[in-house]
């Protein structure tokens, strides 16, 4: 499976020396002596974050990730800053499905992915890196991050910032990019914008023939006066969106499609990614102007 060539822009001028010490942007590929090097210039690192969870019949459960992956590199290639190997597990539990059915989701518990936040940030801190910035792909990551993402503020002095660049409800930056009508929840699960982003990935893993146009519906375990027609866990009740339950994926679509993947391209696909990663690349420049003063470096608690 071969992935497409990109031509990604630079929004820095005058850093051609820097940008020539390294041969990659994920710390990853490099050794020590480079991490050292980019240290004497730079504290920004990104960490790429998502899940591995079904994603309907048509696209890989690698979709949250294929987001989270695609635009950090871009925002390193844009800027000059490190990214990190995604974490590609999260909180996914209303994706599991049945016991035995083989939907592929792999979920952390809130505990454990809080845990593992904790431990990358903390053992980057100790190396050097000041500024911590997640780049997450996955909506339900949203809804247990806030107490270690304190915890690291708290606890080092470190600037550390959680990116969300998707659509779910907020168009946002993608205003205009979408056909689908929002009857059509162009941005949610597995419909027009990630069948789009997975097409400009990489479009040998979308398998379009499987794909079909798909509504969510009100779980049957609430009385028809409650309408749900998204991903999110509010339903709607005389016109007011007020009461939320805790909905497993199944309860209210049965295939993982919320919406209509039909009228995706890779060319939105594109043009999603590009408008995403240059936003957030000027973001991080503004922060990178910011004085940041981290009190506590070491990582001690690291054994157990």
């Amino acid at each position: 499976m071969t992935r497409p060539e990109r031509s990604i822009a630079r929004l820095t001028t005058g850093d051609e020396e820097f940008r020539a010490k390294f041969r990659s942007w994920n710390h990853a590929y490099l050794s020590y002596v480079d991490i050292e090097e980019y240290l004497k210039t730079k504290d920004t690192i990104l960490v790429p974050m998502a899940s591995t969870e079904q994603h309907g019949p048509h696209l890989p459960l690698y979709t949250d990730t294929i987001t989270a992956i695609e635009i950090s590199e871009r925002i390193s290639e844009h800027i000059g800053v490190l990214h990190t190997p995604p974490l590609w597990a999260g909180y996914s539990p209303q994706h599991m499905y049945g016991v035995g059915q083989g939907r592929g989701t792999v979920t952390l518990r809130a505990s454990t992915l809080l845990n593992l936040m904790n431990d990358v940030a903390r053992s980057l801190i100790h190396h050097g890196f000041n500024r911590i910035i997640f780049i997450n792909g996955h909506g339900s990551n949203t809804k247990v991050v806030d107490p270690v993402l304190r915890k690291l503020r708290y606890e080092t002095g470190a600037l550390i910032s959680f990116v969300k660049p998707f659509m779910e409800r907020y168009t946002g930056i993608l205003e205009g990019l979408m056909e689908n009508p929002p009857e059509e929840t162009p941005g949610w699960h597995s419909s027009e914008l990630e069948t789009s982003q997975d097409m400009a990935w990489n479009p040998d893993l979308v398998r379009m023939e499987r794909a079909v146009d798909t509504r969510a519906h009100t779980p049957a375990f609430l009385p028809d006066a409650f309408k749900k027609n998204d991903g999110m866990p509010d339903t709607e009740f005389e016109g007011y969106q007020y009461f939320t339950f805790p909905m497993d994926h199944h309860e209210f679509v049965e295939n993982g499609i919320i919406g209509n993947p039909m009228r995706a391209t890779a060319e939105k696909g594109e043009e999603a990614f590009r408008r995403y990663s240059e936003h957030v690349a000027r973001g991080i420049l503004e922060l990178e102007k910011v004085p940041v003063e981290v009190h506590h470096r070491e990582f001690v608690d690291r054994t157990m």
